[in-house]
């Protein structure tokens, strides 16, 4: 299959010249627009989030080979969750070459966090399919890059870092709000605000409530970081 111009630049973008196009092809497929002819990049979202688990424990275990597991448990949450998956998407512009449906292409479908998040780990597999384990592990940790060294950061669960913050200053504890809700009801997205007791505040959007309050308090944190 000869690939169209844009998913050409897109190989270049992620490191990876596919010798079955097909299968780039297939991870870019959303449900929403799969066909009997025409698969979407469920199955290979499955077998991509093993490869790319796989993949990141083998490089903790190497980077610090005396932590011990409940040190190495956090790092490895916050490198394969689906918001990291999806930043890695943002990176190298997935959203422009995913194939979708009306319904989803009308509701923002390219920004959404988890159908980003799903079709990077769709796109780990095909590269595996394509080309085995070593090709996607050269890609994963180029595209991953020094989100591993400062990983540690990351691992920090961002709402009890907020609430301790507050702690520390004699504040009370972070206050969620739901400020909008947008698409339909099978998708919906959330605006969801974190508010200090002195008044400072974050916003963040994500397909469910958990995933925005945890990006508002992650936000609100490097705000105040920032400024100390």
């Amino acid at each position: 299959m000869r690939l169209s111009s844009d998913l050409q630049a897109f190989q270049g973008r992620i490191g990876h010249t596919f010798s079955d196009t097909e299968l780039l092809v297939r991870a870019l497929t959303h449900g929403s627009i799969s066909s009997a002819t025409r698969p979407d990049n469920q199955r290979l979202e499955f077998l991509g989030d093993r490869v790319l688990g796989l993949v990141m424990s083998e490089k903790l275990l190497r980077e610090d080979p005396n932590a011990p597991e409940g040190t190495l448990a956090p790092r490895y949450n916050a490198l394969v969750r689906k918001e990291a998956c999806a930043d890695v998407a943002r990176q190298v512009d997935l959203g422009a070459v995913l194939k979708l449906g009306r319904s989803e292409m009308k509701t923002g479908g390219r920004r959404k966090l988890a159908l980003l998040g799903d079709a990077m780990e769709a796109v780990i597999a095909a590269v595996y399919l394509d080309a085995g384990l070593d090709a996607a592990r050269d890609m994963i940790l180029t595209l991953w890059g020094d989100r591993i060294d400062k990983v540690e950061a990351d691992a920090r669960d961002p709402k009890t870092a907020l609430q301790e913050w507050a702690q520390a200053r004699k504040m009370s504890p972070p206050k969620y709000t739901e400020i909008a809700r947008e698409g339909p009801d099978h998708a919906p997205e959330f605006t969801i605000k974190a508010e200090l007791s002195d008044g400072r505040t974050a916003d963040a959007k994500a397909n469910s409530k958990r995933v925005a309050e945890q990006t508002a308090a992650r936000i609100l944190l490097k705000q105040l970081e920032s400024k100390s």
